[in-house]
């Protein structure tokens, strides 16, 4: 249980974060999140989150974002049983298949339901950040589908590891702006992003790509990728029969973990996060926010966050582009404080490992981001067999091919 909180605090906490009354009116969930923004932003934020809360849940935006979901993005997408995975691990193991969704990963929900927003919002122009590259195509692509222009901020290090992705957002119709400063990784993009957001927070429209920053950010992140937890569980029903004993997501910012587990949060299931523990423990050599990190702020939000003692960010590493990140969405600070989600870490040559495995045994090659949650659920199997285990497939590993291809013949055979 939260050494934060005392028992009855946290459960009640929890509770309110079960029903879906979190975040609070302050946007915060318990004493994350928050706003913490320029004023030249406040009344870009103020209009923001007037529009979330007149649209988002309003009956004609949801029908309109359910039938993209449905002819556009192709969803529901499958659950599927893993027969050699589950014979090798001694369990049972299943797997949410987001990376059939379109253009390859779980991104493509929040990016359609943002653009949708951005439309009814009357923004002229959309910007974007992007780390591996999959927010960057599902931007690219959702703004193409609604007919608005869209740049997408990418940090130098990530476009050169991410170069296909590259390609694809400008295939897409979408320019991008390599960014060079700071880690040129995708905290550097977001800052850039936010720095051109102030110069014209009339006629811009920031779709923000995970389950961070200010509010209401996270909130409006959680509730379009809230999609794939309500799928999962209802096919889980459906096709195994019944719920797992735990379920497994990787942990960047967090919006495909939060999409999974938000809906799972009210059932008796072991929920574990997954971080990139990259090659050590370290500062600089992991992304490992919730398991080393500090409370902090970073880019709009209070929240868990890499720092050294003198609260200065810290740079990350993972072979993950899409895991390289300092901080973590703020309501997972909160589910971890509570006790009702685990977070764990799993190293480079862990997820690399689990990679092979997963293509060689079930023909799926998945993100290096989602290798991550299957090193953990193979260890997990191990000590506790014959266990239900849900993974949740963030995306499919095509755009990870630079990086594998540099790799030892020994690794990849």
């Amino acid at each position: 249980m939260s050494t934060l909180f005392a028992a009855d605090e946290a459960e009640l906490l929890l509770d309110a974060a079960i029903k879906g009354n979190m975040p609070d009116d302050r946007g915060r969930f318990g004493p994350f999140g928050g706003r913490y923004v320029p004023e030249t932003l406040v009344p870009a934020f103020d209009r923001l989150e007037a529009g979330v809360k007149e649209h988002l849940h309003d009956p004609a935006f949801q029908a309109e974002f359910q039938k993209e979901l449905r002819e556009w993005v192709g969803r529901p997408t499958a659950l599927t049983f893993a027969p050699q995975l589950s014979k090798a691990w001694g369990a049972e193991v299943w797997i949410k298949r987001e990376d059939l969704a379109h253009t390859g990963a779980h991104k493509i929900n929040n990016a359609i339901g943002q653009a949708l927003l951005a439309k009814r919002l009357g923004a002229k122009r959309v910007i974007a950040e992007t780390g591996a590259g999959q927010h960057g195509v599902a931007s690219a692509a959702a703004c193409a589908r609604v007919g608005l222009s869209c740049s997408v901020y990418m940090g130098a290090v990530d476009m050169e590891r991410q170069a296909p992705n590259v390609d694809r957002i400008r295939r897409l119709g979408a320019e991008v702006v390599a960014v060079e400063t700071g880690d040129k990784t995708l905290r550097a993009a977001i800052d850039e992003a936010m720095r051109e957001w102030v110069t014209d927070p009339d006629g811009i429209y920031y779709l923000l790509g995970s389950a961070v920053g200010a509010h209401p950010y996270p909130y409006l992140v959680r509730e379009l990728q809230s999609v794939i937890g309500q799928e999962a569980r209802q096919q889980m029903l459906d096709q195994a029969g019944g719920l797992p004993d735990v379920a497994f997501a990787c942990v960047g910012g967090g919006s495909n973990a939060i999409g999974l587990f938000h809906p799972l949060l009210g059932d008796d299931i072991e929920l574990i996060g997954v971080e990139a523990g990259g090659t050590g423990d370290g500062l600089g050599q992991n992304a490992a926010t919730l398991a080393t990190g500090t409370p902090g702020v970073l880019q709009g939000s209070y929240t868990i966050i890499l720092q050294d003692d003198d609260g200065q960010v810290q740079e990350t590493h993972s072979i993950s582009a899409g895991l390289d990140y300092s901080g973590v969405g703020p309501e997972h600070a909160l589910l971890q404080a509570t006790g009702r989600v685990k977070y764990i870490s799993a190293r480079d040559d862990e997820a690399l490992e689990a990679l092979e495995e997963l293509c060689a045994t079930e023909g799926i090659l998945t993100a290096l981001e989602t290798a991550h949650a299957y090193a953990a659920a193979r260890d997990y199997a191990k000590q506790n067999p014959g266990k239900r285990i849900l993974i949740g497939n963030s995306g499919r590993g095509d755009k990870d091919m630079p990086t594998l291809t540099k790799l030892p013949a020994r690794i990849r055979s």
